[in-house]
C-alpha cells in the first residue's frame, strides 16, 4: 500500500495537462450517457481524441485503436440519438438485447480480441516491449462491443463497460498514468449507476408499453 500511494502521488506530479483535460471530459460523458443526455456525444469527443494521442506515446496500441473507433462511433452515435420521426418523438430508446444479438456480442468480442491480441504480441516482440498483449487486448475489445452497444441504446452495454473499466485500472497503473487508473475506477462506479438506470428505464418502457397495447392508456 506504502508503495502504491508514493508511486500515484509520483505519477500525478508528472501528469500533464491534457490528461487532466480527458479524464474530466471523460467522467462529464459517462455521467450524461447516464442520463441519456446527448451531451456525452460532444462532451466525450474531447476524451476520445486526446486518449488516441496518450495511447500511442505508451505504447497501448489497442486503447489506441479503441479512442479511435470511440471517435467514430460518436459521431454516429450522436446522429441517431438525435433522430426524430414525423411526431418529433425520438425514434431510438433503450432496450433489452436479444438472445441473438448477446450471442453475436461474444461472438464480435471474441474475433476482436484474436485478432488484437495476435496484433499487440507481434508488435511486443518486434517493436514495443512494453505492451501488454492479453490485458491491453481484453480492454480494448470489450470497449469496442460497449461502445456499439451504447450507440444503440442497449442496457447491455454497461456490462461491457464494467468489463473494460477492470481490466484498465490496472493496465494504466502500471503504466505510470496513475490518473488515468483513477478515471477508469470512477467510470467502474458510474458504469454500475448506469447499469441500474437504465434497466429501470427499459422496464418502465416495457410496462408502459404493455399498457398502452392492452388499452389502459
Amino acid at each position: 500500500m506504502h508503495e502504491f500511494i508514493r508511486q500515484f502521488i509520483q505519477d500525478l506530479g508528472n501528469t500533464k495537462l491534457l490528461e487532466y483535460i480527458a479524464v474530466v471530459a471523460g467522467i462529464a460523458s459517462v455521467w450524461f450517457s447516464r442520463k441519456e443526455n446527448i451531451l456525452v456525444y460532444p462532451v466525450g469527443l474531447i476524451s476520445t481524441i486526446i486518449y488516441v494521442y496518450l495511447s500511442i506515446t505508451i505504447s497501448l496500441y489497442g486503447e489506441a485503436s479503441v479512442n479511435l473507433y470511440y471517435t467514430i462511433v460518436s459521431i454516429y452515435g450522436w446522429i441517431i440519438w438525435t433522430r426524430k420521426n414525423e411526431q418529433h418523438q425520438h425514434v431510438l430508446h433503450i432496450t433489452y438485447s436479444t438472445g441473438k444479438e448477446l450471442v453475436m456480442q461474444f461472438v464480435f468480442f471474441a474475433v476482436i480480441y484474436t485478432i488484437l491480441y495476435l496484433a499487440l504480441t507481434h508488435l511486443q516482440n518486434v517493436f514495443y516491449a512494453n505492451t501488454i498483449p492479453w490485458a491491453d487486448a481484453f480492454a480494448s475489445a470489450s470497449a469496442y462491443i460497449g461502445m456499439w452497444l451504447m450507440a444503440r441504446k442497449k442496457v447491455e452495454s454497461w456490462w461491457w463497460w464494467i468489463a473494460t473499466n477492470v481490466a484498465s485500472v490496472p493496465l494504466y497503473f502500471v503504466k505510470h498514468y496513475s490518473l488515468t487508473a483513477v478515471y477508469y475506477f470512477i467510470l467502474l462506479m458510474i458504469a454500475f449507476a448506469g447499469l441500474i438506470e437504465w434497466r429501470n428505464r427499459a422496464g418502465f418502457r416495457n410496462v408502459t408499453s404493455s399498457q398502452l397495447t392492452a388499452g389502459k392508456f
